[in-house]
């Protein structure tokens, strides 16, 4: 049986300074936070938190931008479609409709980009699918996910455990994550952050509040799944059409992390973008949160 989420974990946490909202976007319930003004930007959270994971980022970035926060299907206080057998529901494709769809209905017709771990996953099919809307991308902590399976060594299975545990079929990861989602989002995060780093405990609670949800566990082991699945086809049909990100590239990665340990993530990811540059920062997985003030920077001197 799961445990209730207690109620110090229940509270919604806010960013100051930001206005909270949720559009409809075909069907699907985006929740978002919006601040700032001057070109637009679009900010997408990873695995296993949501928006804030950029609260010490975005209010930097909004001095001289609109920045958009919002939280992916499956994940935050957006929708959480029941998961379809196919894989399609919870594909980076679909879950870029949503992203484009709601800078679409907020009337910017070209914005920039920036998204961490899974976020920035579906960042990638994002610019891919809507190539005419991002103007510039910056990836987080990733390389592509067809670089990912295409390599699978034991480092990296062991680094990436999660990746082959939320695939597993019958339940069987959403069953135990629900037994103790605090267990599970905590264990999860604090191996993965750089030596001397930690987690605010209200942010902790509210990244554990949205993982109290079963959808949320539903969502997001749908989103691993597709990762292996459905993604990975599309991203073998786009690497064979000879399709490249055309705008430019900003890649950081955390010297920590197993991005870092593991790949030369500049060249892996001129295989795929046409206009690529980047650097490491000295953190682990979570870097806007570890060091937001060089990702401020970074993504500063990126964005223009």
């Amino acid at each position: 049986m799961a445990r209730p989420v207690t109620a110090p974990a229940a509270r919604r946490l806010l960013l100051p300074g930001f206005e909270y909202r949720r559009m409809d976007v075909a069907g699907i319930a985006v929740s978002y936070a919006i601040g700032g003004s001057g070109p637009p930007l679009l900010l997408l959270h990873g695995y296993p938190e949501n928006h804030l994971m950029w609260r010490h980022v975005a209010p930097v970035l909004a001095r001289d931008h609109t920045v958009v926060l919002a939280d992916l299907r499956g994940y935050g206080d957006s929708g959480k479609p029941v998961p379809d057998a196919a894989g399609n529901l919870y594909s980076k494709r679909f879950m870029a409709r949503d992203q484009a769809g709601l800078m679409r209905q907020l009337g910017f017709g070209q914005f920039q980009l920036a998204g961490h771990d899974r976020g920035a996953r579906v960042a990638h099919r994002l610019v891919l699918d809507h190539p005419d809307i991002v103007t510039r991308l910056a990836v987080l902590d990733i390389v592509p996910t067809r670089h990912v399976f295409g390599n699978v060594t034991r480092a990296l299975a062991t680094a990436y455990y999660h990746w082959f545990f939320l695939i597993a079929p019958n339940g069987i990861p959403e069953h135990l994550i629900a037994a103790d989602p605090g267990y599970w989002v905590r264990s999860f995060i604090s191996p993965l952050l750089g030596e001397g780093a930690s987690i605010e405990p209200e942010v902790m609670a509210d990244y554990i509040r949205c993982f109290g949800d079963p959808g949320t566990i539903a969502g997001s082991c749908a989103d691993y799944r597709a990762g292996a699945s459905t993604d990975l086809a599309h991203d073998e049909e786009t690497f064979a059409s000879g399709q490249k990100i055309e705008c430019p590239v900003l890649a950081l990665w955390g010297k920590q992390a197993f991005v870092g340990r593991g790949y030369q993530p500049l060249s892996v990811w001129q295989e795929y973008a046409t206009d690529v540059r980047g650097h490491a920062l000295p953190t682990g997985h979570f870097l806007p949160e570890e060091a937001p003030d060089q990702v401020s920077a970074a993504l500063r001197t990126f964005l223009g």
